[in-house]
This record gives structure tokens, C-alpha cells and sequence, in this order.
């Protein structure tokens, strides 16, 4: 015989009516005691409610959303009677629930698994494990850190800072210290960056470790909402678990008009440095194909550049993109905007490639990187089993608190939609962690900000000047020229400009952009000026070390006032 078991809302303290954010199980599942079933989320806590009785999940008669209080049934169990504890195993609540005990005490259940080692996934992992979760992390490469540590951010940052360092050894020479001609060995070069690289992931290996998160190598595909399946090098395996955070990343789109052939590259690719090209084509005037470009041409490459739209890095403070295209005219053999490559040949001499548009041509490139964006990597997930909502880009649709439309599962960083950018995965995985552990916790960023790592480099957030005329938004603009600045004309960086942007109803500032030396080393002062809601007072009188770079945002500010004595004299605004 088996018997029901009515679940009601326990004695919850001082709470009443509220809200169910979570269930955690479904009809036809089987429950072990103590097993939560449901979440509720009050304005003081987050809290699980567990199953009284072991058993199937006869029925749930609550929903997402509605409110509870104590006595509320919430669900239904269908259990086994004391005297048929001997029945045999066949039986599917008996199997299920053994199979979950089983899985539990031999360590593959986890509380929260980790789909992605990046940044976003490393970081909610260590998170959640940091809260007293058990957490697997799983990764289909065979060390942590994703894209980012491995063969993007960090190698491309390594590589960058070499050539910056090179270059300006080279402009040494006009205040009176030459050197003689540097000697490149790539061999060498390849070796830092691997070391760097190592270093970083190395880390993160240990950290897995000393937090107890088990780290699965293989691919992962969804069987169920609380399954999974992990193909290894052993083969498959199966883990359960309460919630998943998914961190999968994003993959660069591949131009269907270029070759398949070894000279015809992506980022990934491009950081190998296989070899420093005589000509080289980059297909696409973002930030990733600029820092490529500027790698590969301070190490003597002549670089050209096609960009389907009608100016350079799209969406960056035209300012600050103008300031660095005069500084990299020497740079570049031609840059084409309003542009496309139509078609590509591989020769034996190379890569020959017409390009048509506002500039026309043809030309044969001994390397051609192709950076026209990145992404989602969800087709490979089994989404579609787990009722995981996407867009029509392919990004998974997540709330606030990074749930996506399955209710115990997340999704965080590229995944989860623009702007894809580390730092912003980063906080997304705490947020996702933190929702995992019970906590009230969503992201509620005002702003992320951006930085273009070239020579020189360009760092923005918030609103631009170019966003507000298209917005019709009342700002008001402030300006300061680095060439003013003692310590920007010392280094050599009087080319550079700090600019920030208010709104003339609030007076708070709304944006800002710094083009120059350090931009993204300084860039977060701006960032915490736009959260905590300041104005061009409080940025002002803010007292900055002089001289130094940063100095010029209170200086921008200063303008905004018009009590700027490094400028001359401008009526108070």
C-alpha cells in the first residue's frame, strides 16, 4: 500500500504571505526527507522549504509567484507503507531514491554545477563554494581560466604590453636615449606568454582545491533539469544537481566568404603568432581586430583593415576614436570602413582578397585575422530538454538574478547576453552564486565599462556623446586636454583627453571616456562617480594626487563648473 503525505508550510518565524520565487521539484519525482522543494523569498530572507516525507511528487499546488504563509499545502507525496519496506527494487520510487542517496554519499550530487571554467564560471564556482555549497565545476579544456585566461584577455594583455614597451623604447630617442634595433624572437615571445598564461591557470587549479570544488574535464549536455551529462576522455557521466549555473562563453563567428586554411585565422589563432606577416588583413574594427592589429604591426607587420560599418570601433566615443587614429597613422597600410571582403582565394603565395565598397581593392595578404564578432555556445547543451528560453540571437534570457526560465537554473557572462566582457561575467557569477545560496542578492549594475587595450588605449562608460544626440538626452559636456596636464606632456601623452558627460536636469554625471596611457586603469573612478549618483561638485573637490594622469577627471570636472585654473578662464556653467 503506499499512503499520501499532505506538505504544508512549516512555522516560518514572523513571516506571512510570501512569495513562492522557486520549485524545485516536479510531478513524478521522487523526494528524499528534508529534500527542499520549494524557495520563498521574503524582504528579509531566502528561504527552502523542505519535504517532511520520502516519496513521489504526487502533485504541487503552488506556483512561481504566489504567496504562502504556515498551513499553506503546498504539495502532495506519495510514499511507501512501513510494511512495504521489502518490496522489490524494481519499484521506481525505491530506484530513484536509492539512486539519489547513492550518488549523494559517493560525491557526483552537488548543490550547484558549473557549466564553464572562465572567468563568469571560476568565479561563480569559488562563490558558491566560498557560501558552504558543493559545487562541481565542469570544462571542456583541459585547464581553467576559459577563453579569457587562456587564449584571449590575459595573452593578448602579455603580447600588448611587449610591443607598448618596444614602441616606447623606440620614442625615446627624440628626448635623447636611443637604443639600437631591437632583436624579435617569437620563439621567446611565445614562451612569456605561455608563462603568463600558466601562472594565472595554475592559480586557479589550486584554488579549486582549496575550496573543495571538483572540477570535471569534458563536455556537458543536459538530460533533465536536475541532470546532466558529462562526456570525458573515460567516457560519459552523469551528475545531478540542485541548481546549474550555466558560464558556456561565446565562440568567434567564422565569414563564410574566407577560406578553410592555415593562413586565414581568428583571435585564438592570431595569439599563437605563428609568424609576423609582411601584409596582414584584418576583417573587422573592433576592439578584439585593433589590439591584433597592434600586436602584430609594433612587431613590423603592415596591417590593413575592412570594417563593415562607417567608422572604427562602433560604438566608442568618437573623440577618442579620432584622437587614436591619428596616433596609429603609421601603423596601418590602409584602412577601408563602409567595406567588405566579397571574396578570398588561397593562393600558394597567400591569401587574395577583394575588398568592395566606399574602398575598393584587391590584394594578397600573407595572413588575414577575422574578428567580426563573437557567439553564444548554447547549441550544444541540450537546452531544449531543459526549457531554457533564448532569443533569437541565441543568448539565454536570464532575470535580475541571473534565473534564467528554468527556476533552478542560471546563466551568466557571454551566454547571457552583451556586452561580453569578463568583468561583467564576473559579477554576474557572484550574483548567481549568491541567489544559489539563499541570499537576496541581483544584478543591478548602472554601468560596465569598456577599454579598447590599444596603443593608446580608450576606455568609456555609460552614456556618450554620440548616444545622447541620438537620445535627444539634455547633457551637458566637459572636456580636458591632456596637453595641459604636466604629467600627460612628461610621459609624452599630451595627445590624450579625459571627458565626462552630465545631465543637466540631476547635474549627476552620466558617462565618461579617457583616451590615453592607463584609460582602464582610471576608468573606475568614473565608474563609481555614475553608481553612487555623484555630481561634478563631488568630482571636483575630490582631492587628486598631483600630477598624475587621474588628476584630469577631476580637472574634466572642474571644466563642467568653470573653475578650471589649469585651462583658461571659461564662464561657471
Amino acid at each position: 500500500m503506499t499512503s499520501k503525505t499532505k506538505i504544508e508550510i512549516p512555522d516560518i518565524g514572523d513571516f506571512a504571505n510570501v512569495p513562492v520565487i522557486e520549485i524545485l521539484v516536479r510531478t513524478g519525482e521522487a523526494v528524499l526527507v528534508d529534500q527542499p522543494i520549494l524557495t520563498l523569498e521574503s524582504d528579509k530572507a531566502t528561504l527552502e522549504v523542505p519535504s517532511p516525507a520520502a516519496g513521489m511528487v504526487d502533485a504541487i499546488h503552488v506556483s512561481v509567484g504566489d504567496e504562502v504563509s504556515k498551513g499553506t499545502l503546498i504539495a502532495t507525496v506519495v510514499g511507501l507503507e512501513t510494511a512495504q519496506q521489502d518490496v522489490e527494487p524494481s519499484n521506481a520510487i525505491q530506484k530513484q531514491a536509492a539512486s539519489t542517496a547513492a550518488r549523494t554519499e559517493g560525491g557526483v550530487d552537488c548543490d550547484v554545477v558549473v557549466i564553464g571554467a572562465g572567468p563568469g564560471g571560476y568565479s561563480a564556482a569559488f562563490r558558491a563554494a566560498d557560501l558552504g555549497l558543493k559545487v562541481i565545476l565542469i570544462e571542456k579544456h583541459q585547464t581553467l581560466g576559459g577563453v579569457c585566461l587562456n587564449v584571449g584577455c590575459i595573452p593578448s594583455k602579455a603580447l600588448l604590453h611587449l610591443v607598448a614597451v618596444k614602441e616606447e623604447a623606440e620614442r625615446l630617442a627624440v628626448p635623447g636615449i636611443s637604443f639600437s634595433p631591437p632583436q624579435v624572437s617569437l620563439d621567446a615571445i611565445v614562451k612569456f606568454k605561455q608563462a603568463t598564461v600558466a601562472r594565472l591557470t595554475g592559480g586557479l587549479s589550486q584554488m579549486t582545491k582549496m575550496r573543495k570544488v571538483e572540477v570535471i574535464i569534458g563536455t556537458a549536455e543536459f538530460l533533465s533539469s536536475d541532470a546532466l551529462n558529462v562526456s570525458t576522455a573515460e567516457g560519459g557521466r552523469a551528475v545531478r544537481f540542485r541548481k546549474c549555473i550555466i558560464a558556456a562563453g561565446s565562440a568567434a563567428a567564422h565569414i563564410p566568404v574566407l577560406p578553410d586554411d592555415p593562413r586565414v585565422v581568428n583571435s585564438t589563432g592570431a595569439l599563437e603568432l605563428p609568424f609576423v606577416p609582411k601584409r596582414m588583413l584584418v576583417v573587422g574594427g573592433g576592439i578584439i581586430g585593433l589590439e591584433m592589429a597592434t600586436i602584430y604591426g609594433g612587431l613590423g607587420a603592415t596591417v590593413d583593415v575592412v570594417e563593415r560599418l562607417e567608422g572604427l570601433l562602433p560604438g566608442v566615443d568618437r573623440d577618442g576614436v579620432d584622437i587614436w587614429r591619428k596616433q596609429n597613422n603609421h601603423r596601418f597600410g590602409e584602412i577601408a570602413v563602409g567595406a567588405q571582403v566579397t571574396s578570398a582565394v588561397a593562393t600558394p603565395s597567400g591569401i587574395k582578397v577583394t575588398v568592395q565598397g566606399t574602398t575598393s581593392f584587391e590584394r594578397e595578404y600573407d595572413l588575414v585575422l577575422q574578428s567580426v564578432g563573437r557567439r553564444p555556445n548554447g547549441a550544444a547543451l541540450g537546452l531544449d530538454r531543459v526549457d531554457v528560453a533564448c532569443d533569437k540571437r541565441g543568448f539565454i534570457v536570464v532575470d535580475e538574478q541571473m534565473r534564467t526560465s528554468a527556476p533552478n537554473i542560471f546563466a551568466i557572462g557571454d551566454i547571457a547576453g552583451e556586452p561580453m566582457l569578463a568583468h561583467k561575467a564576473i559579477h554576474e557569477g557572484h550574483v548567481a552564486a549568491e541567489v544559489c545560496a539563499g541570499l537576496k542578492s541581483a544584478f543591478d549594475a548602472t554601468v560596465v565599462p569598456n577599454v579598447a587595450y590599444t596603443n593608446p588605449e580608450i576606455a568609456w562608460v555609460g552614456l556618450t556623446e554620440e548616444l545622447a544626440k541620438q537620445s535627444g538626452a539634455a547633457v551637458s559636456v566637459s572636456r580636458f586636454p591632456w596637453a595641459a596636464s604636466g604629467r600627460a606632456i612628461a610621459n609624452g601623452a599630451a595627445y590624450g583627453a579625459t571627458k565626462l558627460i552630465f545631465d543637466k536636469g540631476t547635474k549627476r554625471v552620466v558617462g565618461g571616456m579617457i583616451v590615453g596611457p592607463g584609460a582602464g586603469d582610471m576608468i573606475g573612478e568614473i565608474c563609481l562617480a555614475i553608481e553612487m549618483g555623484a555630481d561634478a561638485t563631488d568630482m571636483a573637490k575630490t582631492i587628486h594626487p598631483h600630477p598624475t594622469l587621474g588628476e584630469t577627471i577631476g580637472m574634466a570636472a572642474e571644466v563642467e563648473k568653470g573653475v578650471c585654473t589649469d585651462l583658461p578662464p571659461a564662464g561657471k556653467r
